[in-house]
């Protein structure tokens, strides 16, 4: 197909449709054009919404099988050949207000040397940045370097969590060296987020890796070089959560430590109290006993003095105790 009418591409409730000019900036579609494809169009779309998830099971401009995929549940990362073009499926941060960033999002993308679509439920922060570079002029110029430029803003976010994580596992162990355990779940919450990212990042690399080593007709050499830097960069940063992985299981060895060195310090000055107090205890429970014959049981002063007697009887225990450095 060397033309696509742009009535066929109108989606009224599409988020963005557009076609790149070739010089980094972007055509609005209008209806009564027919579009050259000299360069690809844009359409993204929320598969939630009613127009848009009828234009992507009616269109003739995608292959039967990407019509399941572009509303589907997948959710892992992957890439495979339908058609005549290119299905992929990505997991970006997510940086919606109310939302957790390892509670990621999903973005799928069909495209081809003159169609891209991408979907999505939730807002992608990586499509608006893309957005705003063409609005800017300053964007991609075809499909390979519009891909490019959506994994290396996907892989700029996952970047910035990473090093977030890393910022906050330092601070637990800051706070342990100084004897301080973190609130409970903290170190629970960020082990969680590490092994999150990494179940999905691990695929999304591979994912990378495999868009820059095939010879996909609408990726340049040049693309395919940036590809691979981004592959790698993000390899990077699941080396950086399998350290993080393995130090937050140190940390969380070194914080039962910590508890369980407090609990026997408690433990061990509640059982030094029972000793200093025990000669006291025995005492006041024989005088207690209500029987003739207590010492000094008639004598007015005698109450006194057995006071006086436990308070010198306790300092002496005391005194006992810390020359033996129990104290």
């Amino acid at each position: 197909m060397d033309a696509i009418a742009g009535k066929s591409l109108q989606v009224s409730d599409a988020i963005i449709s557009c076609q790149l000019d070739g010089h980094g900036g972007m055509i609005p579609i209008a209806d009564s054009e027919v579009l050259t494809c000299d360069h690809p169009c844009w359409l993204h779309l929320n598969y939630t919404h009613p127009e848009s998830a009828e234009w992507l099971t009616t269109t003739p401009l995608l292959p039967d099988n990407v019509r399941n995929a572009l509303g589907g549940d997948s959710m892992r990362p992957r890439v495979s050949r339908l058609g005549d073009g290119t299905m992929i499926t990505l997991r970006s941060v997510n940086l919606n207000s109310e939302s957790r960033p390892d509670q990621l999002v999903v973005i799928r993308v069909f495209i081809n040397d003159r169609l891209i679509v991408s979907t999505r439920r939730r807002k992608v922060f990586a499509i608006d940045e893309v957005l705003t570079d063409l609005q800017n002029g300053n964007g991609p110029h075809n499909g390979g370097s519009w891909l490019v430029d959506v994994c290396d803003s996907l892989t700029d976010h996952t970047s910035e969590f990473i090093e977030d994580l890393h910022d906050k596992i330092i601070e637990l162990e800051d706070a342990v060296v100084d004897q301080q355990v973190p609130p409970r779940g903290e170190l629970a919450l960020i082990r969680k987020q590490l092994i999150i990212m990494r179940r999905y990042m691990a695929p999304q690399r591979d994912v990378f890796s495999r868009l820059a080593s095939e010879r996909l007709p609408w990726m340049s050499d040049d693309d395919r070089r940036r590809m691979q830097d981004i592959a790698d960069r993000l390899g990077r940063g699941l080396d950086d959560l399998d350290a993080s992985v393995a130090r937050t299981g140190v940390l969380s060895d070194e914080i039962s430590s910590v508890m369980a060195e407090a609990m026997n310090r408690r433990t061990y000055t509640m059982s030094l109290m029972a000793v200093v107090f025990l000669p006291t205890t025995f005492l006041t429970g024989l005088f207690g006993v209500n029987l003739g014959g207590i010492p000094g049981g008639s004598w007015r002063f005698g109450f006194g003095l057995f006071c006086l007697l436990l308070a010198v009887l306790v300092l002496g225990v005391a005194w006992w105790l810390r020359r033996r450095k129990w104290l």
